[in-house]
Parts: C-alpha cells; structure tokens; sequence
C-alpha cells in the first residue's frame, strides 16, 4: 500500500483507528525497517490487517470479502493469467453479468483498476481484502514463485545450468540452506524472462519496495515484486553468481557476467550495479546466443531492399554504416551481416566493447581501454593479421574513423555504426568529429538507418481500418487500403494481452554514387544529401514503415512512434 500512503494515513485517522502520535511512530519505524508506515502500524498492533482493510473497503464503496472464506472455482481463476495475477496481486472471485469481480488489498490503487481493465478485455469490479489474503489466494489457486520455478525447469527437460557453486565473502556456500529460497527466486526470476523473450532484467530498489521489470519487445513491464526486506540478499546472490563482483562493496558501481544454460540454448547474462538512494540497482541485459542465427529476412527486410543488403554486404571493400540511436538494432544487425558473410575462405576480426556474442569462425578483440587497448589500437594491430572483413563495434573518434578509413581504401570491407538520427546526417557526423570529406566519399559504400518496431501476435491479428488521424500521419491515401490487409492484434495469451510478439527493423538505405561523392567533398548540406538519397530511390523510415503496416506486420501506431523525427 506503499503507493498511497499518506492518504491512507489520513482516512485512518479521520476514522478514529489511528492517533497522531502512533502515526507518527509508525512513520518513523517505517523508515528504520524499510516497510510501508501503514504495514508498520499494523506490526505496532495498533490495527490488524482486517482493520484497515474493512476501512479502505467502506471509504471506496467497496465490499470486503474474507478470502479465507471463500473457495473459487477453476473455471474463475482460469478467466485471470498466473501472470496479471502474480503482478498485480489480485485474484479473481466471481462472474457477474458486468464483468469480472477482483479482489485486491490497495482499493485506492486505480492503476491497477485500469491496467486490468485493459489487459482482460473485459469490466472489472473490485472487492477488498488483507494483503495476507490475497497472498494465501495466489500460492493457493496459482502455485508459489518455486512451484512456478520447478515447472519452468521441468519444462526443459532438467537440463538447466545456472551456474556453478561460488563461496561467499564469509566462506559459506550459496547453496545452503538457509539460502535457498533466494536461490530459487533468482533463477525463478531468469528463467521467466527467458521464457516471456525479456531482453533485461531490471530489479530497481524504491523507497519502501522492490520493483522487478522485464523489458520485453523493448517496452518495460512489471512483475511480481520481492519483498523489500530481500532486497540485500537478492542482489548479494546475483553478485555471487558472477564470481567476480564483490557482496562487499556496495557504494561503486560494478559488472559481471553469467554463463547459463537452458537446455540446448547457451544464454549469457551481463550484470550492472549501480549504488542508487535506496540501494543497488541491478540490471541483467540477457544475450541469447541463439538470436545470432538469424537471417537477412528475419532482420525485417522485404524482398527488394534484402537484395540491396546482401549486394552491399558481399562488396569487397569500403565501409557500410549502420545508424540509429541506442537499442535501435545496431548490434543485432551486423552480427547478422557476420553470419550472412562469414564463410571459410574469408578471414573476419571483429573490435568490440564489450564482446556481447561469441561467434564460431570469427575472431573477436575485446577493448580494455584501462590497459590502453582502445579502438585505435587495436585497429592498428588487426589490420597486420590480413582481415578480409573488419566490424568495429562503434566509430566514437577521428582517430578510429581515419584509421576504418585506410583500412577500407586499401582493400577491407568495414562494417560499423554510428549514431545518428537518419542516414544522411552520418557524412555530416563524420565530418564534424574530423575526418576529410574525400575521405568519407571515397570510403562509404552505404549508410543504412534503422528502427526497431514491434511485430503484429501472429496468433491474434485482426484486420484493422486505420483511422483519419493515422491516414494523415503516415500520409496514406485511403484508398491503399483497399486492397491490402492492415492488420492489429487483439491480445491473447500467447502475447500477453499486448496484441504484439517480437520485433522487425523498418529501414532507409542511402546508396553513395559518384554524384553524392561529388556533393560530400563540397560539403553540401544533410538536406541537400537527403535529396539526392531521395532521387536514388532511398524510401524514409516512415515509408518503409508504412509498406509493413500495409503487409499487416506492424500497426500504425508502432511506426508513428518510432518515427516521430522523420520528416516525411
């Protein structure tokens, strides 16, 4: 009750339950013991759990229901995903002919009112219960956060590994006993963000609790939260499942990895923590190998500008820019030119800070820049193991760009990135960060910018008529509707109620010929670029967004947001 409570302080104290002074107390034992001030009166015995709530109820206008009391029937609780139900700890009670009847501890809650609402499609009406309650309620009708652990194991097969025993700082081993339950809440809580496709894990200490979120198709969504009291040693077990962060140090920031293995799937874990007001935050960016065997087509290309990629990615030499801001694709792009590209007869060096992926065939330098092995550096000495193909992680620097430069000019394909907004403001980047215009339009082959957008659910898509206000956005005429599908999904299951699963790149391709090098070296404006790139035949990111709103991959929605600085 965290999220209201002053207010519930006040309406507990207009009701006669609760004097200032032992208020005030809770208040300030509340802050000592890191609980919400209302759970801490109630520890105080000052009010029983019931007392609150029957109060809360009666101020809402709402009914109380003793959960102890009541037994629901499989066909109800089926109507509510274990998921909505762990997350925002409710539990359904009964059918009505209005909707769905809810019971929850925190009836001034009216997020969770409405996000449900949302999610289920459906009229939801609420009753109030204890906290307890609907604690005994979930574990009784959904299983427990271990039971919810065995059953992901069982569902692959045993054959999990996640991570070998490490000793602590005080020699005991995790594995104990007394440790245990947050040994199964930590793997419990990986395991479900493989499986939902979570690409990280963010576990953010709060004032008074301990928020978990996965990202998922790049947007975050909260789960079910630990309790706030095992904050320390939740974040203690991920630090020894590392092996090489140190449970001690807890006011500078530190990273780590962890090796797991699910089944046949190799998955890697990149650990941070970041000492914040209330404690560390802790974010696990997982890195699923298998994601690197991706295809061309899989990236999100149609059929004419996947044959301009994988012309662009066979040239023997120059450099091809991938562009965009920061968890746009970048990455996942040019290890799928790698995969395409990477054949026995062709030597391949990649320079990377950090080496997310470890790919069979291909030869990757990590950066350590405090031992000054940097960009530059490192660039110097490959270039005298005879690359074919060179992929540097990011051009950050002139010295970096100069040297992918000769590099390129003297008979190496270069694939990097490079982070800007469109395709033709990367000449301008690279000339402001001081390299020579003939240079940059002796070198570049192609600049390509991309967004990521998510991706209709296959299982619940639905034709969808777009309204006037998407028509203008994306500047369709409505009579290209006609004959294609538009589509948008409904939510179910199996995207959890999002209407989206997965996601795909929408692209603009800036091919460089003569008359653009022309206009490079006479430093001729990004707009004057553009519209050259335009006159090649380059769509925007917003046009090519719209072809795959008209195939029915993505909605309308998706690429208005992801393109809102485009200026078509």
């Amino acid at each position: 009750m965290a999220h209201n409570d002053d207010y519930i302080l006040d309406i507990l104290l207009d009701a006669g339950l609760a004097t200032r002074s032992q208020i005030e107390h809770a208040r300030a034992g509340a802050t000592a013991n890191h609980r919400s001030a209302v759970e801490q009166i109630v520890v105080d015995g000052v009010l029983s759990q019931e007392d609150v709530s029957r109060t809360l109820a009666a101020h809402s206008s709402m009914d109380f229901v003793d959960l102890s009391q009541v037994s629901v029937s499989p066909e109800i609780i089926a109507t509510m995903p274990v998921e909505f139900a762990r997350r925002y700890r409710v539990v359904p009670v009964a059918n009505t002919e209005a909707g769905l009847v809810v019971a929850i501890s925190d009836p001034l809650n009216f997020e969770t009112l409405d996000s449900l609402r949302f999610l289920l499609k459906r009229e939801v009406e609420l009753v109030c219960a204890t906290e307890d309650q609907i604690k005994a309620a979930l574990i009784k009708y959904y299983g427990s956060a271990d039971d919810a652990a065995d059953e992901l194991m069982k569902q692959l097969g045993g054959d999990i590994d996640l991570g070998s025993v490490h000793l602590g700082a005080e020699g005991q081993a995790e594995g104990d006993s007394a440790d245990a339950p947050i040994i199964k809440m930590v793997s419990s809580m990986i395991l479900e963000a493989h499986r939902l496709r979570a690409s990280d894990i963010h576990i953010e200490p709060l004032e008074n609790r301990l928020r978990v979120r996965f990202r998922i198709d790049g947007v975050m969504q909260e789960m079910q939260n630990p309790p706030k009291k095992l904050q320390s040693a939740i974040v203690s077990r991920i630090k020894i499942m590392t092996g090489s962060m140190s449970i001690a140090e807890k006011r500078l920031p530190q990273d780590g990895r962890i090796q797991v293995k699910m089944g046949k799937n190799a998955v890697d874990l990149r650990v941070s923590t970041i000492p914040c007001t209330h404690g560390e935050s802790v974010v696990m960016r997982i890195l699923d190998k298998t994601s690197l065997m991706i295809g061309m087509s899989e990236l999100g290309f149609l059929s004419d500008d996947q044959e301009i990629f994988e012309r662009l990615v066979a040239l023997p030499d120059g450099i091809l820019l991938v562009t965009g801001p920061t968890g746009s694709g970048k990455t996942t792009t040019l290890y799928a030119c790698l995969n395409y590209i990477n054949k026995p007869d062709r030597k391949i060096i990649t320079v990377e800070d950090p080496v997310e992926y470890q790919m069979t065939g291909i030869n990757q330098v990590q950066v350590l820049p405090e031992i000054g092995m940097d960009f530059p550096r490192a660039l110097r000495s490959i270039l005298r193991q005879a690359p074919n193909i060179i992929m540097i992680g990011e051009i950050r620097d002139a010295e970096t760009a100069n040297i992918a430069i000769n590099a390129s000019l003297t008979g190496h394909l270069v694939l990097s990135t490079l982070h800007t907004n469109d395709a033709p403001s990367a000449v301008a980047r690279l000339v402001d960060i001081g390299v020579q215009p003939f240079l940059v339009s002796s070198s570049i082959r192609a600049i390509m910018a991309q967004r990521l957008v998510r991706k209709n659910c296959a299982n619940c898509r639905a034709p969808h008529e777009m309204n006037e206000s998407e028509l203008s956005a994306l500047n369709i005429d409505p009579s290209q509707t006609q004959l294609v599908n538009v589509m948008k999904g409904t939510g179910c299951e199996l995207c959890r109620r999002t209407g989206y699963k997965g996601r795909m790149g929408i692209f603009e391709i800036f091919l460089v010929d003569d008359e653009v090098r022309r206009m490079v070296n006479e430093r001729s404006s990004t707009i004057q670029l553009r519209e050259r790139a335009r006159q090649l035949g380059m769509r925007t990111l917003r046009e090519d967004g719209v072809r795959k709103v008209l195939s029915g991959l993505t909605t309308p929605d998706e690429v208005i947001t992801s393109t809102m600085s485009d200026a078509n």
